[in-house]
């Protein structure tokens, strides 16, 4: 019988016989002892053999490819869907802009009425007619379709984040549900995407946290002596918007406080908090 050993390098598990030959690579070493430190000289001089080196290249690649494949993590996958997120906002705010400058040569009386962009589209697209007495234009109907042709975009566009919300809830509930059920899909995901995942968000002391997404305001004020900022993206967050002006800047800080300790829970996997969390925030406030 023949008796075998593993060796572990950077290449990755390789098993070599009682002479001390290379036989076969493996992911195990299941029942298998190490090479014996007296042989190990030996060993070290098989990698030497140029017969090996086509085999430890193929073996070097396919660990890169594992590797790259294993290094996507939920942080990723969250960063990009806030991201895409900012980036419709950032669209839809621009077309909105252009659809109601571009409406009101029909319908001016209704630019100003509606101040919720995703209300104003369905308006737009469930108001065919305008007003009788309106200052508007008597466009044609080629002009009214290309406007409810934008519309409809728009409203696409509104659809995609709300999926995008979706998806994102579903993939921080199982991976930060204290930091969701805190902070909210939206926020919790861009201090996720702030802070360059969840790991360095746990680490991050909760004055830090409380001003993540204010950093040109604090960089302003270090240099120019200007404010300091009070809150960054959990300025957001209803426990903030509730309080009074006066007391935001306190608010902040006892939100932070606690979405430092959730994400810290969620990343060491500690129990679920959050909504004690939250009910104790509320009676701070009140």
């Amino acid at each position: 019988m023949i008796m075998a050993y593993y060796f572990e390098n950077i290449l990755g598990t390789f098993i070599v016989d009682d002479k001390l030959k290379l036989i076969n690579e493996s992911k195990g070493k299941k029942n298998l002892s190490p090479v014996p430190k007296s042989q190990l000289p030996s060993v070290l001089q098989l990698f030497k053999d140029k017969q090996y080196f086509s085999q430890y290249y193929q073996k070097n690649l396919q660990l890169t490819r594992q590797l790259l494949k294993e290094s996507v993590s939920d942080d990723q996958l969250i960063v990009q869907a806030i991201a895409n997120i900012n980036e419709l906002d950032r669209v839809t705010n621009i077309l909105v802009k252009r659809l109601r400058e571009w409406y009101s040569l029909y319908n001016p009386e209704w630019e100003h009425q509606i101040d919720s962009h995703e209300q104003f589209v369905e308006s737009v697209l469930s108001n065919t007619k305008k007003k009788p007495g309106s200052m508007g234009a008597d466009l044609k109907k080629v002009h009214l379709d290309e406007i409810n042709h934008l519309g409809k975009e728009i409203k696409g566009l509104f659809a995609l984040r709300k999926k995008h919300e979706d998806y994102l809830q579903q993939v921080m509930s199982g991976y930060c549900p204290n930091l969701l059920e805190l902070a909210g899909t939206t926020t919790g995901a861009r201090l996720i995407e702030l802070a360059k995942g969840l790991k360095r968000l746990a680490l991050l002391p909760s004055s830090t946290i409380q001003l993540l997404g204010a950093e040109k305001a604090l960089f302003r004020h270090l240099k120019s002596g200007s404010r300091s900022p009070k809150y960054g993206v959990i300025f957001q967050h209803p426990f903030i918007q509730k309080a009074k002006r006066e007391n935001r800047g306190k608010a902040a800080r006892m939100l932070a406080d606690k979405l430092s300790l959730c994400s810290r829970l969620d990343y060491f996997k500690g129990e679920f908090k959050a909504k004690e969390y939250q009910k104790e925030l509320e009676e701070r406030l009140r």
